[in-house]
């Protein structure tokens, strides 16, 4: 199974300069709870804005750059080989960036999204999902509080 997870603002919003736009620690725990123990498919930028790879995940870095090597990830130059590198009976995670996002969402099974209740500045985006191809199964939506900037909804589609 392939998973997309995200969170996006009110107009897809991802990043600006490969950085997030928000901090939203429920959100965190949300991603670390539902990735952790499984395999993490991204783009390398994505991997390099991390300050060091995600604990108890497989990394399969996606990238055109022959000689990019990172000690314990796999390294491919595609999506189809990244879902390739992946348990075929488990579930597996895309977790960035907008273009791994856009060459994945035809492929993906599942999408988990994090939508941000507020429009910010950004270079980078999540792709228009096809609500005639998804189904709605979970909506929790979240108030915004000390911890938290911006009032958020967790949602969850699967493939029709």
């Amino acid at each position: 199974m392939i998973t997309l997870i995200a969170a996006v603002g009110e107009n897809n919003e991802l990043g600006k300069d490969n950085q997030l736009l928000w901090h939203l620690p429920d959100d965190f725990k949300r991603f670390k709870s539902i990735t952790s123990g499984h395999y993490i498919i991204m783009g390398r930028k994505t991997f390099e804005s991390f300050p060091k790879p995600l604990p108890n995940r497989t990394h399969v870095i996606i990238t055109r750059q022959n000689s990019y090597s990172f000690e314990d990830c796999l390294i491919v130059d595609s999506i189809q080989k990244a879902i390739a590198a992946c348990p075929k009976d488990e579930e597996n995670f895309v977790i960035g960036g907008g273009e791994i996002y856009a060459q994945s969402i035809e492929l993906a099974d599942k999408i988990d999204i994090t939508k941000v209740h507020h429009s910010f500045e950004a270079d980078t985006f999540f792709p228009a999902i096809d609500f005639n191809h998804w189904k709605l199964i979970t909506e929790e939506f979240h108030p915004k509080d000390e911890k938290h900037a911006f009032d958020f909804t967790f949602l969850t589609y699967i493939r029709k």
